[in-house]
């Protein structure tokens, strides 16, 4: 009879200690992959070769997530390639200028190409230079060359309100332009300076990647936008087609293997938090939805109050 007992314990010794290193081998495979930066998209997928894909949408600042996952990508033994989609009309000038950097960063290791949506303009058309090829849409919006700074004035609605704003600064240029007060002269020539210093720097960009002289196009050093027709035929893209033709390039030009996938490829921090980041985009939605989403939406003044710094962003004109 004890020995029976004793086996009995013995067996359920055994279980547990099985159980235990069993849920050891689990966490240490789960923190590994979780070391190695694999996010959900691309588990399936882990250690064999692929075209990695990045969207690019909406409005662009200098995203430091995004920046991250442009890296691990040019460093990527399982990327052969990168197809960036790009959808937007722009943002800030240096969130354009940080990606375009990291996309020439990782086209120094691997083939970039760059597929337009709906609109590429402004610091998107920015981003679109980073890339070794261009395939757009025949009517995507592109173009819009330029750097701009807005700000509301409201110093006569204070008046009005009988309200006085008071402020001590170290000197008369600081805070210019400002919200609170008309542009002096001074200030205006000071913010029209730095304008044209960026917007030198954009052109210089077009000039150097697109091997044009912006000059010679009509309208492109006036911030005009154009179709993806006329930006093939004006040499501001490559290609006319969507993403089939993008990989098509990389398969004829750059040589890249026709079994190799698509693969989406998002920041970490996104593809990590599951349940919590649906969460964080259905209530988004929700602003999105309410009067002072549509609100801030529909003026590109109000918009643009996001945004710090720079903006090369373009919307249509309501005039």
């Amino acid at each position: 009879m004890t020995a029976e007992i004793d086996t009995v314990l013995d067996r359920r010794r055994l279980r547990r200690r099985l159980t235990v290193w069993r849920t050891l081998a689990v966490a240490a495979v789960v923190a590994a992959l979780f070391a190695f930066g694999i996010s959900g998209e691309n588990l399936s997928t882990f250690g064999t070769k692929q075209i990695a894909r990045v969207s690019i949408q909406g409005t662009i600042t200098e995203d430091r997530e995004q920046l991250e996952l442009l890296k691990r990508i040019a460093d990527s033994d399982s990327a052969a390639a990168l197809l960036v989609f790009v959808n937007s009309p722009g943002g800030t000038t240096t969130g354009g200028e940080a990606l375009f950097a990291a996309l020439r960063e990782v086209s120094k290791k691997k083939p970039v190409v760059a597929q337009f949506g709906t609109v590429a303009a402004s610091a998107g058309y920015i981003v679109g230079l980073g890339a070794d090829h261009i395939v757009t849409r025949a009517n995507t919006i592109t173009g819009s060359v330029g750097v701009l700074i807005q700000w509301p004035e409201v110093s006569q609605a204070l008046d009005k309100l009988g309200v006085k704003f008071n402020e001590i600064k170290s000197g008369d240029l600081k805070a210019v332009p400002s919200p609170f007060e008309p542009l002096s002269e001074e200030g205006q020539k000071v913010t029209q300076t730095m304008i044209d210093e960026g917007f030198q720097w954009f052109l210089g960009l077009v000039e150097q990647r697109r091997g044009i002289k912006a000059a010679q196009i009509p309208g492109l050093t006036r911030g005009r936008v154009f179709t993806g027709r006329e930006a093939v035929q004006l040499k501001l893209a490559d290609s006319i087609g969507g993403e089939d033709q993008a990989v098509e390039w990389l398969r004829t030009d750059r040589k890249i293997d026709k079994s190799l996938k698509v693969v989406d490829w998002k920041p970490q921090s996104s593809a990590s938090l599951g349940f919590f980041s649906s969460i964080g985009s259905a209530a988004a939605s929700f602003f999105n939805h309410t009067y002072v989403g549509q609100m801030l939406a529909r003026d590109p003044n109000l918009a643009g109050l996001g945004l710090d710094g720079l903006i090369s962003v373009w919307h249509p004109s309501e005039n």
